[in-house]
């Protein structure tokens, strides 16, 4: 069974152009919400592996799905 997201259900286009280059160590988000926020594990092609900074759960996306944050997240 294909796993489904909420951006599949309710045709949401989540992806966008680069304006900047996402690099290893980089603090992203992805989508249009602020929340929750995921620091850059590794990147390979138009993959990147990145880690919840709350919870350390680590997940796989694209990179046009990510948008750098400055700085790390407020505590």
């Amino acid at each position: 069974m294909a796993q489904v997201s909420y951006s599949d259900v309710f045709s949401l286009d989540l992806e966008r152009e680069l304006d900047e280059e996402i690099l290893s160590g980089d603090v992203v988000r992805t989508g249009a919400n602020f929340y929750p926020h995921f620091r850059v594990i590794a990147v390979h092609g138009d993959k990147v592996w990145v880690r919840n900074v709350d919870t350390d759960v680590d997940g796989l996306t694209t990179v046009n799905r990510c948008r750098k944050i400055n700085g790390p997240p407020p505590v």
